[in-house]
């Protein structure tokens, strides 16, 4: 009997609002055949629980490495975006009874036939969150969703979109399918209306499902995390826990005799995908100390008593047996987040200060947000001590890169070191990601060839093209199109500036510190619009393999008190964490006016306070570079401008003749031009026309031979005169001769 195939992939956020909160999950096409699969089948998702949805191919194709789940999906699994999770064809049964259990109101309002009306066609396990959104994106046969969608409304009012349910009990176990023959019932019901005779329903049988496992008692015999000497950049945070757990465990009398107790709280924060659980369990393993994995946001999820019975359930299990126990609860702001704290926090915080006090316990609690967990765990009795990892450099990444790849096959062309290079911002899940995806391209590469089958240069870096770091997730970045500065024509003397400027202190850090100088914190650059200063930061992003956060310049207002400030924060975290990186404030007179002359209720003044915080703060930005672009640079607040903030302002000209005959020839270099058509002649009367116009008159010249015939070949030069006489140049003479003025004074 042969195994069902499984495969490990990446968790990404699903950008589709159509798809959230209906149990549904989106898969390459290619996986979904690997996994003999069609669209609409259910499948199981192994993290931190095990949870069963149905699976739809991704728009657009997606990348092969990756699954598309929403956050109820993460929630029910225990996992964060840029987790690994396995998915794996399931076999699923109608429902015979499903028992829920829900908010009062929801509870008071729905009755079985509500409920059933909204679970039918959906795929549930014991312990998962479900909405009471419908399943209609591809609807069992019979179901009306519209009068599903009114008679809840009409039910529970306004808040039925938002209302999640939690799965108490399902006959028979394991997944099922809830169909129009299944009794759906609130928990504690016990003669609930009897069901609606029975429709068509998907029917399998169903195979043998592993036990749900929110509480993970490590097996280091058959399951061992990595040794400490693979930890590469971590060896510092794992000294130093590796000190705690001797002291705590091995030596309390110790401690004892110098006044202290041997209780033992850390808070492990770090980046998403860096290793904190992996270094907790390699540290615990060679200190001879058992490990509990408790994964809090699947106990978010559950009502308050099964929340607290869980925390009881996973505290016993640590401390139960002979020898010392961690308690590890990964995501903790999952539990207890900084805002809108649950009723139930104070009751876990208790609850978890009781256990600290027990012999032989410790509690380590991880997060990617230290600033979002409740102030109150901080406590000198709750976790009074912390870590924090760092994303790996690029010399850690490539130790990393050696370490995920020794026992997988590989072409001799493959160098770590460039991979590494390539791969700015990326934690070591992130790497096992490109693995994943790497290996998925090599496979299908190689599908038909009967040699052995490794993974090529290639396969990694066309891997580089769908795997996207965590930390960046969250962020609008800046596609490079594989642009350089070599792409760039013209413009010697901004391409050496923006290279002294951006590059130099991230490539030769050395250098500054041994001539005694800190390096540029920021770049301003301005000129007229329309001349290219966007395609530059992206050649210059290209050049110097960085992440580019891009921010426009309203995106960060809000009239909430707070909030802009807080959004600047977060830009500037994420940023720090994904280095070496750039932030990219396009049209920075939006989001940084002088102070005191704005109607907005004081919130620019507020951004600008922020912003010039995080420039020169107490906490210095490392590998972090900020660069400011602009057409009005008279607007931009001053403070802004002086040394150690956007202290380089780069002027970029208007294009001469020269400049403008190279943009014609990039413009036109997939368009075929007749032999009479003369780019160099064309740009030399081509006067107050900005690289925009240049590359918006090729495009219309094109149009215009399309609008003769749409059988043209070519484009001739009476075309691009036709469309001068559309394309009209943009360049204002007053607001150049502004711009030269204010480039001269500066």
């Amino acid at each position: 009997m042969t195994s069902s195939p499984q495969i490990a992939l990446t968790v990404r956020h699903t950008p589709s609002a159509l798809d959230a909160r209906r149990g549904v999950v989106r898969l390459h096409p290619e996986v979904l055949d690997a996994l003999g699969l069609r669209a609409w089948d259910a499948v199981r998702l192994t993290g931190a629980r095990v949870s069963a949805a149905l699976a739809a191919p991704a728009t657009g194709g997606g990348a092969p490495g990756v699954v598309l789940v929403d956050d109820v999906t993460m929630a029910n699994l225990g996992v964060t975006e840029g987790s690994e999770v396995v998915v794996a064809p399931c076999e699923v049964s109608v429902a015979r009874t499903v028992t829920v259990s829900g908010s009062r109101l929801a509870s008071m309002s729905l009755t079985s036939g509500h409920l059933r009306l909204a679970l039918i066609g959906k795929v549930l396990t014991v312990g998962d969150a479900v909405s009471l959104l419908p399943q209609d994106l591809a609807p069992p046969p019979g179901s009306d969703v519209s009068a599903v969608r009114g008679q809840l409304s009409r039910a529970i009012g306004a808040t039925w979109t938002s209302e999640l349910l939690t799965v108490t009990a399902t006959e028979p176990e394991g997944p099922v399918a809830v169909g129009q023959s299944t009794v759906v019932r609130w928990r504690g019901d016990e003669s609930p209306a009897p069901a609606e005779p029975e429709a068509a329903a998907r029917t399998t049988t169903r195979a043998p499902e592993p036990e749900v496992a929110e509480i993970v008692v490590d097996d280091d015999t058959e399951n061992p995390p990595p040794p400490l000497a693979d930890l590469a950049g971590q060896s510092a945070p794992a000294r130093k826990l590796a000190e705690w757990f001797d002291l705590a465990f091995h030596r309390p009398d110790l401690l004892a005799k110098l006044g202290t107790s041997s209780r033992l709280g850390v808070l492990l924060a770090g980046p998403e995908g860096v290793g904190k659980a992996t270094l907790v369990r390699s540290v615990a393993h060679a200190e001879k100390v058992r490990v509990v994995t408790l994964a809090a946001p699947s106990v978010a999820v559950l009502e308050p008593d099964a929340a607290l019975t869980r925390l009881a359930q996973a505290v016993d299990a640590t401390v139960s047996g002979d020898g010392a126990g961690v308690l590890l609860i990964t995501d903790i702001d999952a539990l207890l987040p900084a805002q809108q704290q649950p009723p139930v926090a104070t009751v876990l915080l208790d609850r978890l200060r009781e256990a600290l006090g027990r012999p032989g316990f410790a509690l380590v609690a991880t997060t990617a947000h230290p600033e979002s967990v409740d102030a109150r765990l901080r406590a000198v009795d709750l976790l009074d001590r912390e870590l924090v990892l760092a994303l790996p450099d690029a010399a850690v990444r490539t130790e990393l890169l050696r370490i995920l790849l020794r026992d997988t096959p590989l072409e001799p062309d493959v160098d770590f070191g460039v991979i590494a290079e390539r791969t700015p911002g990326f934690a070591a899940a992130d790497l096992l990601a490109l693995r994943r995806d790497a290996a998925l391209r090599a496979a299908l590469r190689q599908r038909d060839s009967e040699s052995e089958p490794r993974i090529a240069q290639q396969d990694l870096l066309d891997a580089l093209e769908s795997v996207r770091p965590i930390s960046m997730s969250e962020s609008d970045t800046l596609a490079t199109g594989g642009l350089t500065l070599d792409d760039v024509g013209d413009m010697v003397e901004v391409k050496q500036s923006l290279t002294e400027a951006v590059l130099w202190p991230l490539r030769y850090p050395d250098s500054f510190s041994r001539l005694g100088v800190d390096p540029p914190r920021g770049v301003l650059l301005y000129g007229p619009p329309g001349n290219g200063k966007t395609f530059l930061v992206r050649a210059l992003a290209g050049t110097g393999a960085l992440n580019v956060f891009a921010v426009k310049g309203a995106e960060l207002m809000d009239k909430w008190v707070g909030e802009s400030e807080r959004a600047v924060r977060e830009l500037f975290r994420r940023a720090a964490e994904a280095s070496p990186s750039l932030i990219f404030l396009d049209e920075v007179d939006a989001l940084a006016p002088r102070r005191g002359q704005s109607s907005d209720s004081g919130v620019s003044d507020r951004v600008v306070a922020a912003l010039l915080t995080e420039l020169d703060g107490v906490e210095p930005l490392r590998d972090v570079m900020v660069l400011g672009a602009t057409n009005r640079p008279e607007l931009v607040d001053s403070a802004l401008l002086r040394p150690g903030r956007l202290e380089r302002l780069i002027y970029v000209p208007p294009p001469d003749a020269e400049a403008r005959a190279a943009i014609l020839r990039a413009s036109a270099r997939n368009t075929p031009l007749a032999s009479d058509v003369d780019l160099d002649e064309l740009a030399a009367g081509l006067d107050r026309y900005s690289a925009a116009d240049c590359a918006a008159l090729i495009r219309e010249a094109a149009l215009t031979a399309m609008r003769e015939s749409l059988e043209a070949t070519e484009v001739a030069a009476e075309h691009l005169a036709k469309a001068r006489d559309v394309v009209r140049p943009s360049l204002d003479p007053a607001q150049l001769a502004a711009l030269e003025a204010y480039a001269a004074n500066r």
